[in-house]
């Protein structure tokens, strides 16, 4: 659990899917294709550019390394895609900075590029995504048909990878389990509850704040209800400033936390009293952009990253760690998707319960966010 991106939003694409987000390209260097003509890597829209898939691959393997930035091992399973990525294709992958937000990732983009330490591909949530398209370049995957329509760019600039359901997780032990938003105001829940990071620059955090103003009968888009909401928190003393991890979670310092289900999941592996909840009302769903960084150090690395996000056998590692993977779908049509991983990653809830903030208002609810707050959490 960690303050992680800012979200990607999206529309209902099927009973398990909703729209949006980013992905997609790289800087100069040279690969040999199967026809053994030269291929630019950082110009590659797909596998077929380089030759095929094994080209690819050897491309990739002879850059040798990957570059990866706000990943943490714990986070969506990531530590098992990494290590199998490794494993499958003989590639350093060099993680940096884990708890890294979205802002910081394109923030390491700009103070390193040029140098053979840039981040080669991204993991961001929407407003920082969104205000970023010109440091991604387009790359479509081989079973880029298999990807819902309204869950990528046409060219492949922007591609969602994953989504979770807002939840809370609470720690059993102390707190009864919350039925209502509103029960949070109570005095059982006095310095108790917290965000997981600030909502102007952490997706889950900016999710949160979706959440709770649709709770709080705001519509979608409207986060004034959700500050409201936070702003009553704050008064009753029961708003907790402070960045959950799995350490102050384990130890008792944030007992309840606005998170993604899949990371509140997670925490109860270190603490078997941590239970996690989706409160009364609509859920909201976001998912998670991949993109590749237009700068990237290692172009062909980056493309084969692509290629392995979107495989069957890391789409299934999304959903073996409670998230739902974009092409699930696909995987229940391939009979490799297990309907009980599928019912815990949305958490019971279905499509009829989801909402998701239209990807056109993203940068209005950002703004309300910057300007009120501050004041909101004082």
């Amino acid at each position: 659990m960690t303050s992680r991106a800012f979200v990607r939003s999206a529309a209902v694409i099927t009973a398990l899917l909703m729209a949006g987000s980013l992905a997609a390209c790289s800087t100069a260097s040279n690969a040999e294709g199967d026809a053994g003509s030269s291929t630019d890597a950082a110009t590659a829209t797909s596998a077929a550019d380089f030759g095929g898939l094994d080209a690819l691959i050897a491309a990739a393997q002879e850059e040798g390394e990957l570059n990866v930035v706000a990943l943490p091992e714990t986070w969506a399973n990531y530590g098992k895609i990494i290590s199998g990525f490794e494993d499958k294709y003989g590639i350093t992958v060099n993680s940096a900075s884990p708890d890294a937000s979205s802002a910081e990732e394109i923030q390491a983009a700009d103070n390193l590029k040029g140098q053979d330490t840039a981040p080669d591909v991204f993991d961001l949530g929407a407003a920082v995504a969104l205000t970023n398209t010109d440091k991604f370049a387009p790359y479509q995957v081989e079973n880029w048909d298999d990807i819902p329509e309204g869950n990528k760019e046409a060219t492949g600039l922007w591609v969602n990878n994953y989504s979770g359901v807002m939840s809370v997780g609470y720690d059993s032990d102390k707190l009864p389990e919350p039925k209502e938003l509103k029960d949070l105001l109570g005095a059982d829940y006095k310095g108790a509850v917290v965000l997981n990071g600030d909502p102007t620059q952490a997706g889950a955090a900016f999710a949160a704040v979706g959440s709770i103003s649709a709770l709080n009968g705001g519509g979608v888009d409207d986060f004034g209800p959700g500050v409201d909401f936070i702003t009553e928190l704050r008064q009753a003393g029961n708003l907790l400033t402070v960045d959950p991890t799995p350490a102050t979670i384990a130890s008792g310092e944030t007992p309840l936390v606005f998170d993604w289900s899949f990371n509140n999941i997670a925490a109860a592996a270190d603490k078997p009293s941590w239970k996690t909840t989706v409160l009364d009302g609509p859920a909201y769903v976001s998912f998670y952009n991949e993109a590749i960084n237009a700068d990237a150090p290692n172009p062909a690395a980056a493309r084969l990253w692509q290629e392995w996000i979107f495989s069957d056998e890391v789409q299934a590692l999304f959903l073996e760690a409670n998230a739902v993977p974009v092409r699930v779908d696909a995987l229940k049509e391939a009979g490799s998707a297990d309907e009980k991983l599928i019912e815990a990653a949305t958490f019971g809830t279905s499509s009829e319960d989801w909402i998701t903030p239209d990807m056109d208002q993203t940068d209005a609810a950002n703004t309300l966010l910057s300007e009120r707050w501050a004041a909101a959490i004082k």
